[in-house]
């Protein structure tokens, strides 16, 4: 089985700026690496062999303009009210949701299910553990970095990319690449 999302890769000076920071440490925070830096497009999840070949033929019948854009501030979200990520907010948002409506189209044609959770565009930043960061530590970390934000820039690719779970965390590879525009 693989296990699959759709994702866009921002330029090394962007994933630089992102990485800066997370040199202030919260405890329970299990920060990404650079290679893990991404903007999900849409999350696939584990399909068979055969379902990703067609997945990788359906994206490469995405035709969409290069999107630009630019980072804009931090946040965290939460499940039963304990922050299990941190995330830093791309704007604008509607050429990446179009962007997304185009590829969940296509992988409806390759058998995908629509996506019905609400596209919010992020790049996630780090994931917290199981019992999750002192929200003190967090509410201090968002305050401090709420101002963050990048010159726009250009996101010219396309990625399917397969996420493989070890002990020490997800580690992405890039499976296929399209250029958009």
């Amino acid at each position: 089985m693989h296990r699959l999302f759709v994702a866009l890769r921002p330029p090394p000076a962007i994933r630089a700026a992102l990485l800066a920071t997370m040199e202030e440490g919260v405890a329970g925070v299990r920060w990404q690496d650079d290679e893990q830096l991404h903007l999900t497009l849409r999350f696939i999840g584990e399909v068979a062999r055969p379902q990703a070949e067609d997945i990788a033929t359906a994206l490469a019948g995405v035709m969409a303009p290069v999107p630009t854009v630019r980072v804009e501030g931090v946040g965290a979200f939460d499940q039963r009210g304990r922050v299990d990520t941190l995330w830093a907010r791309i704007v604008p948002a509607e050429p990446l949701a179009a962007l997304h409506r185009k590829v969940d189209q296509v992988l409806n044609r390759a058998a995908v299910a629509p996506d019905q959770r609400r596209y919010l565009p992020h790049i996630t930043l780090a994931r917290l553990a199981r019992r999750g960061a002192h929200p003190a530590a967090v509410a201090r970390w968002t305050e401090a970095h709420a101002a963050l934000s990048t010159p726009d820039f250009r996101l010219e690719h396309l990625l399917l990319c397969e996420s493989h779970l070890t002990a020490a965390g997800a580690r992405y590879e890039a499976v296929a690449r399209w250029p958009l525009g």
